[in-house]
């Protein structure tokens, strides 16, 4: 397997997301942290020293090799919160999520005050869905 800078760690989640700056991105992060282990019910873990993953898998990434990774995670960044949704999207959901930007896997969010939490949750199931309908399971 190839190696990913980015790798799972045994930093603790709770202490990484109790250190987030901004109290409303602290808040957001933490309800995502629930919604995600809700629906994969998997443990927290953080990815290098910014991201929190649910889950892991392996894909072939665009080099053809395979690579490690987790099913479904996110990242306080300064900006928005970044969501990995490893499993894509549905546009009908996606329509009726609120306002939000999206670039390849990944989901922009500002604030969760901004969008559907029950339709962000179903977006997350549906991500995990697809992850294990691709691996069989």
């Amino acid at each position: 397997m190839a190696e990913l800078k980015t790798q799972a760690t045994k930093a603790s989640v709770s202490k990484f997301l109790n250190a987030v700056e901004d109290e409303g991105r602290r808040k957001d992060c933490k309800a995502v942290a629930a919604m995600m282990t809700k629906v994969t019910k998997a443990k927290a873990v953080m990815w290098g020293p910014a991201i929190v993953g649910f889950g892991d898998h392996s894909y072939t990434g665009s080099t053809g090799k395979s690579v490690d990774w987790f099913v479904i995670g996110f990242s306080p960044r300064k900006a928005a919160v970044t969501l990995y949704l490893m499993g894509g999207y549905d546009k009908a959901l996606l329509a009726k999520l609120g306002a939000h930007k999206k670039g390849g896997s990944c989901l922009y969010i500002k604030s969760l005050d901004d969008v559907s939490t029950p339709t962000l949750e179903k977006l997350i199931a549906l991500s995990v869905k697809n992850i294990k309908k691709k691996k069989g399971q």
